[in-house]
């Protein structure tokens, strides 16, 4: 099939070095006419390597190569700077707000509210190398932690919060999903609409089991790369 050969011979250049990370490649327009085929077949290599996570497109600026993701412990509590920094990969944190809301029905379950239950709700948006890769809301439970928004409201939306919150973990549990991206999200991410993403819903407890809050994130597929190291022993 033509769109497995064309997906080949644009992989070769990749793993070659001749495409680097990050950059753009020529319009649909040219590829097809470099390839002597038509815009249909293209798209369909194209759609298969953004499936395989080696390139990446973001809403009217056109597609790129894709850099290596970011490995994604999930045995560590989750420190995107800290991580992407270990990675020696150039973070950046968005503080998008902070206020306290009326949890939705979805973080009432999650966190096992009653109706009408308060929350703090933080979102922000993660960058590597300037490029924005995640979106995540944090939802913290207010009757915990009733003073979190006054502590430094600068600082709020990203260690700060961490710093408040953390020390009373215990224990974490992980529900991971992949996702079409679609209206706020894909706008959000940069990305096209209906483009591949991975929501990552992280919910954590203290050692008497209450659930304290939930961090859900949508990342762009390719940025990212899930890791788990379980010892035998």
């Amino acid at each position: 099939m033509q769109y497995i050969q064309i997906k080949e011979m644009i992989l070769e250049q990749i793993d070659g070095g001749m495409l680097l990370p990050r950059q753009k490649l020529p319009s649909e327009r040219v590829l097809a006419l470099s390839f002597n085929t038509t815009r249909i077949t293209l798209r369909e290599a194209l759609s298969l390597l953004e499936t395989e996570g080696r390139i990446y497109r973001e809403d009217r600026r056109g597609w790129f190569i894709s850099p290596l993701p970011l490995r994604y412990s999930l045995k560590e509590t989750f420190d995107f700077t800290q991580m992407a920094l270990s990675q020696a990969r150039l973070p950046k944190t968005e503080c998008l707000g902070a206020k306290c809301v009326l949890a939705d029905q979805r973080v009432l379950a999650l966190l096992g509210l009653a109706p009408f239950s308060t929350v703090h709700c933080l979102e922000r948006l993660y960058y590597l190398e300037g490029r924005v890769v995640a979106y995540g809301v944090h939802y913290i439970r207010a009757d915990c932690f009733p003073h979190l928004l006054k502590q430094d409201s600068g600082s709020t939306c990203e260690k700060n919060c961490l710093d408040h919150v953390s020390p009373f973990y215990k224990e974490t549990q992980y529900q991971i999903s992949a996702r079409a991206l679609f209206g706020l999200m894909a706008s959000r991410l940069r990305a096209t609409s209906g483009s591949l993403g991975l929501r990552v819903e992280r919910i954590h407890s203290n050692q008497e089991g209450k659930k304290l809050d939930v961090e859900i994130e949508y990342w762009r597929q390719d940025a990212i790369k899930l890791e788990f190291h379980l010892s035998l022993e």
